[in-house]
């Protein structure tokens, strides 16, 4: 049985532990995979001090773990899917059509949209960014843009397309766990995110325009040495419309990735009958290793793997393991039911959940969490109130499901970060779109605009 545990002292250990991992990450340059580690030491510690049964920390370790485990395997195959569609030449193919195709004036704003595109029909932010997203990052690098500001643009894009599409997981856990229709989930959001996506859009094209003047003398010798070392055809089109059509049917994101994978090595043996299976198997394990002599493209172009992903499996290990014993022994929950007990009004009550979502983030770095957890704690004081169930499912999505990108040990932050090398405190100024979601819902609900209550809907 665990010991009641008060208010103010699960503030203090809270408090604490947060403190510890921001000292930690952001003033000593730490690696957080340190930072979390110690805060599961203070966790323990505190265990002890309380007398609480050692089961607690096991127990607590093993339910946390249980959320990650498909995203660590989805991660896995995305560092062989990324390794592959180098290879067969899928991604250098996409690189030369954009470096063709889009006006570097404009590629900034012009990546954020079409990954906001891609990432509605696909309903997955680490597809677009794994996919697409890596040429755009290779683009945009090789142009001499700030790298930061290209995955800020990829990130924000992709999530956007996240959030708004039927297809989405996290969309479609947000509007049930809230108990609303699904469209008129996705609709809701619009009070939050049409704006935040306008803005950003604005600061992108912006941002964008400061490197107009881009250096793009060397993009003829990339075309030159893609289409020399890589095979640039339009059949490389065949695995992203494959990409497409699973996620229209509703395929599983794990046989998704798993099948383009095989796709795209069939595309290998086929380009280069020589390259063997044994040579093919490495590749899937340590990644592509791009040989072309061109040091710029070599840098870009090595990467992928499923050994890529093993720092990232690492932190989100630790992450999940903290936050499962934070709670297991009640300190979370704690506070949340004490939260729960002092909301007057209804702005409180939306301002309190999104910052309850931001909170669980950062504490337990797992996106489906920070839903399901607020949301099913202020569930029923969203009923008392008669607010439209809509009005919690976007408070979620908007502290959920967005900033977790903003997390440098969480899932999400951790693979960005893994994805394009460039750490999540670098990139994390220019998510633009993650950055004001949770602002035009602070907005809504301090003037009740976009607020409905279910009273109006009948």
């Amino acid at each position: 049985m665990n010991k009641k545990i008060s208010l103010l002292e699960a503030s203090i250990v809270l408090s604490l532990i947060i403190l510890s991992i921001s000292i930690g990450v952001i003033g000593l340059k730490l690696s957080p995979n340190i930072t979390i580690l110690f805060a599961i030491s203070v966790s323990i510690f505190y265990v002890l001090i309380k007398r609480m049964p050692m089961e607690i920390i096991n127990k607590g370790i093993v339910s946390g773990l249980k959320p990650g485990i498909i995203p660590i395997f989805i991660f896995l195959l995305v560092g062989a899917l990324i390794a592959v569609w180098i290879q067969a030449g899928i991604i250098p193919t996409l690189m030369v059509v954009g470096f063709k195709i889009i006006s570097v004036k404009w590629f900034v704003p012009s990546v954020f949209v079409v990954c906001a595109i891609v990432g509605s029909a696909v309903g997955s932010a680490f597809t677009v960014m794994s996919t697409i997203g890596i040429a755009f990052f290779g683009i945009g690098a090789t142009i001499g843009l700030n790298p930061a500001l290209v995955v800020g643009a990829i990130v924000s894009g992709s999530v956007f397309g996240d959030k708004m599409s039927p297809l989405s997981e996290s969309t479609n856990l947000a509007s049930a766990i809230a108990g609303a229709d699904l469209f008129k989930h996705i609709k809701h959001m619009m009070w939050s995110t049409v704006p935040a996506f306008v803005i950003s859009l604005i600061l992108f094209a912006f941002l964008g325009m400061s490197n107009a003047n881009a250096d793009l003398s060397g993009i003829d010798t990339v075309i030159a040495v893609l289409e020399k070392n890589f095979s640039i055809s339009f059949w490389s089109i065949i695995p992203i419309v494959l990409m497409l059509a699973c996620a229209w049917k509703k395929i599983p994101a794990i046989i998704t990735i798993l099948l383009n994978v095989i796709v795209g090595i069939i595309m290998i043996l086929i380009q280069s009958p020589t390259v063997g299976i044994a040579k093919i198997a490495t590749m899937v394990e340590k990644g592509f290793v791009s040989e072309t002599g061109n040091q710029e493209i070599d840098l870009l172009l090595s990467r992928g793997g499923i050994d890529s992903m093993m720092p990232t499996v690492s932190l989100i290990i630790l992450t999940l393991s903290l936050g499962g014993i934070l709670m297991e022994i009640g300190l979370i929950t704690t506070v949340i039911e004490a939260l729960v007990k002092k909301l007057n009004s209804t702005w409180q009550l939306i301002v309190i959940t999104l910052f309850s979502s931001i909170g669980v983030n950062i504490f337990i770095g797992e996106q489906f969490l920070s839903v399901i957890l607020p949301g099913n704690a202020f569930k029923g004081a969203y009923k008392e109130k008669n607010l439209d169930p809509v009005v919690l499912g976007r408070t979620l999505e908007d502290g959920g499901t967005v900033i977790n990108y903003l997390i440098p040990w969480g899932i999400a932050g951790s693979f960005v970060a893994s994805t394009f090398g460039v750490p999540t405190l670098t990139y994390l100024p220019f998510v633009f779109f993650s950055l004001l979601s949770p602002v035009f819902s602070i907005v809504s609900a301090v003037t009740g605009i976009g607020v409905t209550y279910i009273e109006e809907t009948n």
